[in-house]
Formats: structure tokens, sequence, C-alpha cells
């Protein structure tokens, strides 16, 4: 393995390893916003009327279960297991889904999660621990 790969697979691996804790992160930030739309909707203000409305009653528990469920994603990935990467990037892709819906009714906080979500697949999906650290695999 050349040096340049190695050099690009560990930053790679430090960018997952950040995006683990981005995804808890934002999973934490999720469930207060959550929190704070179901316990008072008079919290966010809808601007202008879009097509897909949604009570926001109905977002506060989307954005409860969905930052759960971003949050214990976010734990499993600084596992580095197979699994926990594909499930970060479906995860940040539903994510990025969701904050797109939400626009109407917090538009910069949800234009900055879709920004994370999208290093976070990126770092997950340019991640490949087997390169990063070659000696740790390595037979003896």
């Amino acid at each position: 393995m050349s040096e340049d790969t190695l050099v690009k697979q560990n930053v790679a691996a430090g960018t997952a390893t950040g995006a683990a804790v981005v995804l808890v992160t934002v999973g934490i930030l999720q469930l207060l916003q959550g929190i704070a739309a179901v316990a008072k909707d008079e919290v966010f203000v809808v601007g202008i009327n879009y097509t897909y409305k949604i009570d926001l009653t109905t977002w506060g528990w989307i954005h409860l279960v969905l930052g759960a469920v971003v949050a214990l994603v976010g734990c499993a990935l600084f596992t580095g297991a197979t699994w926990s990467r594909v499930a970060a990037v479906i995860i940040a892709a539903v994510s990025i889904l969701a904050n797109f819906l939400w626009l109407p009714y917090y538009p910069l906080w949800a234009i900055l999660i879709i920004g994370l979500d999208v290093v976070v697949i990126w770092a997950v999906s340019t991640w490949k621990p087997d390169e990063a650290y070659p000696d740790a695999t390595r037979q003896r």
C-alpha cells in the first residue's frame, strides 16, 4: 500500500470517528428539538405555507424517534463495524430527508444538520478500516 493511500485512510478514519461524534450530537439535539415541538407548539413559527405540512406535535415525535436512533447509530459507529457504517449512511440520509421537510419550521438549523449529515455520509463511505490500520488486521 502506498504512503498516500495510508494517509488518506487515516484522515478518513479520523473523520469517521468525528462523524460518530457528530451523529451522537445531532441525535441529542434532535431529541431536544423534538421535546420542544411536543411540549409547546408555540416554540416554532411557520413562515410560508408548503406542500408538505405536518402538525408540529407530529414533527416533534418524528424528531424524538429519529434523534434516539441517530444517537444509537452514532454510538455503534465507534466500533467501526460494517453494519454500523451502513446504518450510519442510511440514518444520515433519513435525517437529511426529515430536515429538508423541517425547513419551513426552522430553516437555518435544518440546513446546518443537512450539511453535517453530508459530512457523515462522506466520512463513513470513504473509510476502509482494514486499510487505515494495516498492522491491527495483519495475522501474526
